[in-house]
């Protein structure tokens, strides 16, 4: 188990510095570095369709391999004169190991999360909106909650040079459904991206969860860790490419140990 598990952190690492080494060319270089930002501005007036794949290392009883693809598609409405309304939709594919050794994997939809922010369209350097998130119970199986769920959410970010920094958080409670146990969820994902001539960047944008309704000690995941992003072009079309890796520092049991993210955004700028 641990030599599979450092053969999958030397891959990832030796996968982020091909990366970062890749050319750049530098006729691209304004209209590339514009598109970087957007794509780490989760308020951005861009349609978007991120795909990201998310695979956990040592999930579940059994210590084995969970992968999350989740598909992200991002539509800004222009409200009014003064305002956009971003909407995200975040669709989870999963494929989740056995949780007992007499079980089998399971692979299907999970529950589906429908953001809509209000941001102001003139907000100056400092980027900020408010709005609503409600989770869907359209997971099948052992991948669903099976509650339907709705709380608050807020970003913020800025930029200062090559730096972008800031933060989303959210808290859904259960609202109804049949589930046997409530929700009660706060999701915060701190960002920070450096970037780099060419719309090359480095960035750290991990995904802390706290489960209000878990025992003391089973409430926190929290990972740390570092990624490696680039815009690059796809024919005509720009796309903004990222590798990252993360460890969970905190977890509850049965809780991963290594999670390796890897997303291709498909970007359609005005």
């Amino acid at each position: 188990m641990r030599g599979e598990r450092d053969g999958f952190c030397r891959s990832a690492m030796a996968a982020l510095v091909f990366l970062a080494l890749a050319p750049v060319g530098k006729a691209d270089e304004v209209s590339t570095a514009d598109l970087a930002k957007a794509a780490q501005n989760p308020l951005a007036s861009m349609i978007s369709l991120p795909f990201q794949n998310n695979t956990n290392t040592n999930f579940g009883p059994e210590e084995k391999t969970q992968n999350v693809l989740n598909i992200q598609p991002v539509w800004p409405i222009e409200w009014n004169d003064n305002w956009n309304l971003i909407t995200r939709t975040i669709i989870p594919v999963i494929s989740q190991p056995a949780l007992t050794a007499a079980g089998s994997r399971e692979s299907g939809l999970g529950d589906i999360s429908f953001s809509a922010i209000f941001s102001p369209k003139e907000s100056g350097k400092r980027i900020w909106g408010l709005g609503a998130v409600a989770l869907l119970p359209t997971g099948a199986d052992t991948l669903t909650q099976d509650k339907w769920g709705l709380g608050p959410t807020a970003v913020a970010l800025t930029f200062d040079g090559p730096w972008v920094y800031g933060g989303l958080i959210n808290n859904i409670w259960s609202v109804s459904g049949s589930g046997p146990n409530d929700i009660n969820m706060m999701t915060l994902q701190p960002f920070v991206n450096y970037n780099l001539p060419g719309g090359r960047y480095f960035t750290s944008s991990p995904l802390i969860t706290a489960n209000w309704e878990a025992d003391s000690g089973e409430q926190w995941t929290v990972p740390l860790g570092l990624g490696y992003g680039q815009i690059f072009k796809l024919g005509k079309a720009p796309v903004n490419g990222q590798i990252s890796l993360y460890h969970n520092v905190e977890a509850p049991t049965n809780g991963a140990d290594w999670q390796l993210r890897l997303q291709l955004q498909f970007m359609f700028p005005k």
